[in-house]
């Protein structure tokens, strides 16, 4: 059964296939060696692993949730938005459409 939860991406086997390019390149980041050529030519390393347009935009913009609808598995993504210097709080943030300092401040709110 499927249930759709307003303003979330669901992550099932469509979403897998049209990610597979985004996910395998930030699965090549756990080779530092990687993550060195990112940073020196980001055009050419996505390239070489061949992700859309759509894909290539998200990861332009840095925006972790447009790379979330291009397919992207969030668990992958982490070493992308590493290499961003994007932490958890930043994604968060990303993903309720708050800034960081709110984001951090409703968790400390939460945790009260």
């Amino acid at each position: 059964m499927r249930h759709h939860i307003e303003g979330t991406t669901m992550f099932d086997g469509d979403q897998a296939q049209k990610g597979y390019a985004l996910n395998r390149m930030c699965f090549s980041f756990n080779a530092k060696k990687n993550r060195e050529a990112f940073r020196a030519n980001e055009d050419a390393y996505c390239a070489k692993y061949s992700l859309t347009k759509e894909q290539r935009e998200a990861v332009k913009s840095r925006n972790v949730l447009q790379m979330i609808e291009a397919g992207g598995n969030v668990y992958y993504l982490a070493k992308l938005a590493g290499i961003f210097g994007l932490n958890v709080q930043d994604i968060g943030a990303q993903q309720t459409g708050m800034s960081v300092a709110a984001f951090k401040d409703k968790l400390a709110a939460a945790g009260r």
